[in-house]
Parts: C-alpha cells; structure tokens; sequence
C-alpha cells in the first residue's frame, strides 16, 4: 500500500515523510481495517513529525483523523459492516481497568495508545483500529469536511466544555486554525460571543466570515472582560494575556498537547478572583460522540485545504507557517 512514513524526526522543511510502499495491515482479532479515503492533517502530526513529541517508535505513519471504509475484520469483531464508513481518532486505545478508566476519564489512562503515534495512522491507504474505539460515520457527510471534526473538533469541543462558558457569554480563542475554526461554530450556536486573537491576516479573515463578534492580533486586548477562553496556539507566552483577559470567576483551557514555556503569572494579574487555567489531555469516545451528534445538529461546515497524499510534507510546513486556511486534509482513495 502507498504510504507516508517517518523514519526520523526532523524540521518539517526538510521533508521528513517519505512515500513507502507498505505491507496492508492485518487486522488484530478485535480491529477493523478501514481502507482510507481521506486524513485530516493535524498539528499534533507536526508535533510527532518535528520531535517535540517524544518517539515512541523507530518509523511511524502519522495521521489521526481518518475517514474510510472498513475493508476487513479480525476474527472477534463484528461492530461493523464490511463497506460501513467509520473516522479513526487520537485515541486508539485505553486499558479500561486503570483509575482513571474506572471513573470515566480514559482520557487520563495510565497506558493509553494513540493513532498515528504508537501506532500507524492514516497516512496510508489502509489503517487499522480497535472497533470499539471507530466511530460510525453517516453516508451523507462529505468526507473531506468530516475528516477535521476527528480530531481538530473533537479536542476544540472537549476544550469549549472546559472552558464552561455560560451560554451566551462572551468566549475568547487564541489561534485560529483547523480547531478554532470549529469551535467557533460551536461556541455560537449555543448563543456566545466569539473574540478572536490570531496573528494571521487570513485566519482573521475567515474568523469574521464565521461571525466573530471581535477580532485581534495576540496581544491585543478586548473591548470586553471574558466569561471563558481557549488557548489553541502552541505559545506559552500567550497565557498571561488570555488569563488577563478573563473576568472574574472565569477560565483558560490550553487545547494543545505541546506548549512552549509559560512566562511567570503574577497572582493578582492572572489568577485572583478565582480566575482558572486548566489543560486539556487528549478525548473520551464519549465526547467524539457528542461532537459528531452536534455537528449533525449544528450543522458544522469544517473550511478544508486538499493535498494529494504524497503532498504530506508540503500540508504540514503550510500548517507551521500559518498558510492553511480551516484545516488540511490529505485525499489518499476516492
């Protein structure tokens, strides 16, 4: 099978992803294979690309939000049909024995696995999953526009409840890509405000076509104190403004999985008046089912950048560079 893989981590402009021809995977007794239509690049994948994820194998597919069909079964699974079309997540795994399993947060387990990290993703033509950890995917969505919500919407979701903005308060984001664009969407159709903090003139742009109700560069300050925000950017530096930003009583949750170093806070400035700031660790099935509910309901219209599958290493130094506008998305079968 064609495949994207890295062998190495390295900078991103140095083109790391190599095209492999693979053995296809066979199944485990309770997997699926899913034969891949499209992959939503995520920057989580630049993360593991570049190194600032530890490695966790000697050659990886990368890859974690995967839209296809399944192609085969092991010998327990029986979830899905051969042809159902189903997304493959971050989370490809939990013990469901460990503490943190035990009281729902397998979000938290002890030995979780991730797709596209421990184990291979969706850059390739087949990918395999456990079925309890697929998702079912109605025929009807588009699968370039779905691929996103897998990931970048699930997450923006996960990090929008952390925030716990009342609805109808006003909520702030810094950064505005692939997630964001989601989760503004999200955001107001529960009756927010939306304030958007984005260096990009693009990213600004789009945030305004999606009913912004105020858009800034980073370090700008709002017309108005916040009732919630969302760090989505990878900067550290950025954390002292957002909690600053925030009214009394209010919260910060960092989406992202790698942060640069946050600057000192100073206690009156940044977290007095019971002010918050709370990371979000990776996604529970239970909140990548209520998202793909949602997004039937809303419905969400993910903006999407297409690029053949052996364009990974081009998707992923726009993504660095701030040059894609929503998400990217790798079409790998039609």
């Amino acid at each position: 099978m064609r495949a994207m893989e890295l062998s190495r981590a390295a900078p991103v402009e140095t083109r790391p992803l190599r095209a492999v021809d693979c053995e296809v995977p066979v199944p485990m007794p309770d997997e699926v294979r899913v034969r891949v239509e499209v992959c939503g690049v995520c920057r989580t994948d630049l993360h593991v690309v570049e190194g600032d994820l530890e490695v966790r194998r000697s050659a990886v597919i990368p890859g974690h939000q995967v839209i296809g069909r399944v192609d085969a079964r092991g010998d327990a699974a029986g979830r899905f049909r051969l042809g159902e079309r189903v997304g493959i997540a971050w989370l490809r795994r939990a013990c469901g024995n460990c503490r943190f399993c035990a009281r729902g947060d397998e979000n938290l387990c002890l030995t979780p696995q991730f797709t596209g990290w421990d184990a291979d993703g969706g850059y390739a033509e087949f990918a395999v999953v456990p079925e309890d950890f697929a998702y079912p995917l109605p025929e009807a969505l588009v699968p370039h526009e779905a691929a996103p919500l897998l990931c970048a919407g699930i997450i923006g979701y996960r990090a929008w409840k952390s925030a716990a903005v009342p609805s109808g308060g006003r909520i702030g984001l810094w950064g505005f890509g692939g997630s964001a664009h989601i989760t503004i969407q999200v955001a107001r159709h529960f009756g927010c405000e939306v304030y958007v903090f984005s260096r990009g003139d693009e990213h600004r742009e789009l945030a305004e076509e999606l009913g912004a109700a105020w858009v800034g560069a980073s370090f700008d300050t709002p017309p108005y104190p916040l009732d919630g925000a969302i760090l989505f950017a990878p900067a550290g530096e950025l954390v002292p403004p957002a909690l600053a930003a925030l009214d009394r009583g209010a919260g910060l949750a960092i989406a992202g999985i790698h942060l640069s170093d946050v600057p000192p806070l100073g206690y009156e400035a940044h977290l007095f008046h019971e002010r918050s700031l709370r990371s979000v660790t990776a996604n529970t099935r239970e909140d990548g089912r209520e998202l793909l509910a949602l997004a039937s309901e809303i419905p969400l219209r993910p903006h999407t950048t297409t690029y053949p599958l052996e364009a990974a290493n081009e998707a992923l130094v726009e993504l660095k560079n701030d040059r894609v506008r929503g998400a990217a998305v790798l079409e790998v079968s039609p």
